[in-house]
């Protein structure tokens, strides 16, 4: 804050967020210190670059006025971000009942014994996206170190995660033994069906050519009651 006999004046400093091709704006506050009426002018050592709302005016007795500044898009960023631009408040003793009408160049004349105040502000350039501050104790290339509260939870959680991995594998091991019997079983089930399969297939072939080649047994037992019959009458004759 910079102080006067008339005014003060806050922030010392006009810091304006830096970015390419935006506007940007900020403001500072005047505030009266006198029961008197105060004017206030805003000069700017680049005034096509920046628009001062308001420029001027009167500041009553006891109370303050808030001064806005505009810098328009800028196209480049000037050299490591350093702003050589200035701005003057100029302030002075003007009538009681004065208003902005009233004001006029000879108010802010030293050489008339007017008593007259000049405060100078420079401008500060702050990027508009900063980067990140590199943690305390790390180095430049290497990752920051972990505080233990974070370590003793990276570790509890490494814990949890083998131990997952552990189980997971313990359940994999019994699923794949599991599957393992019943493929086992499936294929001793098959190959005993194909087997009784085959089985049943030559008994069938043997049925047929039985029945295909040879007699009935009621008709080898008709041919030999026959044989019988025709001995015995043979052996009567």
């Amino acid at each position: 804050m910079s102080m006067g006999d008339l005014i003060s004046i806050h922030p010392a400093e006009l810091k304006f967020p830096f970015e390419l091709k935006k506007q940007s704006s900020c403001s500072m506050q005047l505030t009266n210190k006198t029961e008197k009426y105060v004017a206030f002018k805003v000069k700017t050592t680049n005034p096509k670059k920046y628009c001062v709302r308001p420029n001027s005016g009167i500041i009553l007795p006891g109370s303050s006025c808030n001064v806005t500044v505009t810098m328009q898009a800028q196209k480049e960023a000037p050299p490591d971000m350093q702003c050589r631009d200035k701005f003057l408040i100029q302030s002075a003793v003007a009538p009681d009942g004065a208003t902005y009408k009233d004001i006029t160049p000879e108010m802010f004349n030293k050489e008339d014994g007017r008593v007259m105040e000049e405060f100078k502000l420079r401008v500060i350039y702050i990027p508009a996206n900063p980067p990140s501050p590199v943690p305390e104790g790390s180095e430049e290339g290497t990752p920051p170190r972990a505080s233990v509260h974070e370590n003793g939870n990276q570790n509890s959680s490494f814990e949890d995660v083998s131990r997952s991995l552990e189980e997971t594998k313990d359940n994999s091991s019994e699923v794949l033994s599991v599957i393992s019997k019943l493929t086992d079983e499936k294929s001793s089930a098959l190959q005993q069906n194909q087997r009784l399969r085959q089985e049943l297939e030559l008994i069938r072939k043997d049925i047929s050519k039985s029945r295909a080649g040879g007699f009935s047994l009621s008709f080898v037992v008709l041919v030999a009651l026959l044989g019988v019959l025709i001995g015995y009458l043979a052996k009567r004759a």
